[in-house]
């Protein structure tokens, strides 16, 4: 693409004053960069990503208060986050932590690894079992 090619269309960068620098080609046909406010297939993409991720949190708020999963479920999709990703962070075994979705399970769980996912979510103990307000 060349430089004055490039894409400026409205996009959620164009709101913020802020553009995306990309590589395009100059009149010598070598390569520079140049900014763009956007592009409207990528602002597409991105809003229906984002659409995508927000049903996946609606989902996983509802399984958690229809009683099917635990509050982790919930704050692990919220964090954008999969169970490789969450057992690594607090630091254990992939099937425990998807042990712990369980909300039987759950609600036996010790202080000191309430404490871990608290800490992996940034949140209380007290708003890690309610999501209630969230």
């Amino acid at each position: 693409m060349k430089t004055n090619e490039v894409p400026q269309d409205k996009s959620n960068l164009s709101s913020s004053n802020v553009k995306e620098l990309i590589y395009a080609t100059d009149e010598n046909g070598t390569y520079t960069t140049a900014l763009s406010s956007g592009w409207e297939p990528k602002t597409i993409a991105l809003a229906n990503s984002i659409d995508a991720i927000n049903e996946r949190i609606a989902n996983a708020k509802q399984q958690v208060e229809d009683g099917t999963y635990s509050p982790i479920v919930y704050y692990m999709e919220v964090h954008k986050m999969d169970l490789e990703i969450l057992s690594s962070y607090v630091g254990m075994w992939k099937w425990r932590v998807k042990r712990h979705f369980k909300p039987t399970v759950f609600t036996t769980l010790s202080i000191k690894i309430l404490q871990r996912y608290a800490d992996v979510f940034e949140l209380s103990i007290a708003k890690l079992k309610d999501i209630k307000h969230e």
